[in-house]
């Protein structure tokens, strides 16, 4: 059993995220000691895990309650769970397409300041041959 502090720092959540995610309904089962201390097991990081996946493919925090009630009804949702992985598959394919984009605009400009910083000045890209001229690509 692991204390909110500990989950905090091995899930690298702060304890407020971690209230606020049982305030909303994604930590149901999470239990109480007597004096009524949070107290976590295995299987509530398992489920932070999950919760964590998903925020970071952009799915709402009640999307994500939606899930946790699926999960919570058993094997008569396995289908609309499995949907659901589907799309953020989708989702996290699509958003992976956009960060290459993202690192394409970044490695042209790395590659246009390292000239200039060598150089001393940016005027280095026109004297550049046509050949080794390189153009901005567009995210």
């Amino acid at each position: 059993m692991y204390s909110i502090g500990e989950v905090s720092k091995k899930m690298n959540i702060t304890p407020s995220t971690l209230r606020y995610y049982e305030k909303e309904g994604l930590l149901p089962f999470v239990s109480r000691t007597k004096s009524g201390i949070r107290s976590f097991n295995d299987a509530d990081l398992n489920r932070l895990r999950i919760i964590e996946c998903l925020k970071k493919t952009g799915m709402s925090i009640k999307k994500i309650k939606q899930f946790i009630d699926w999960c919570s009804e058993g094997d008569s949702t396995l289908n609309l769970r499995y949907e659901m992985f589907l799309e953020r598959r989708e989702e996290t394919l699509r958003q992976i397409e956009e960060l290459k984009k993202t690192l394409d605009v970044i490695d042209y400009k790395c590659w246009y300041y390292e000239m200039a910083v060598n150089a001393g000045t940016e005027k280095v890209h026109c004297m550049l041959p046509p050949e080794e001229k390189r153009t901005m690509p567009y995210a």
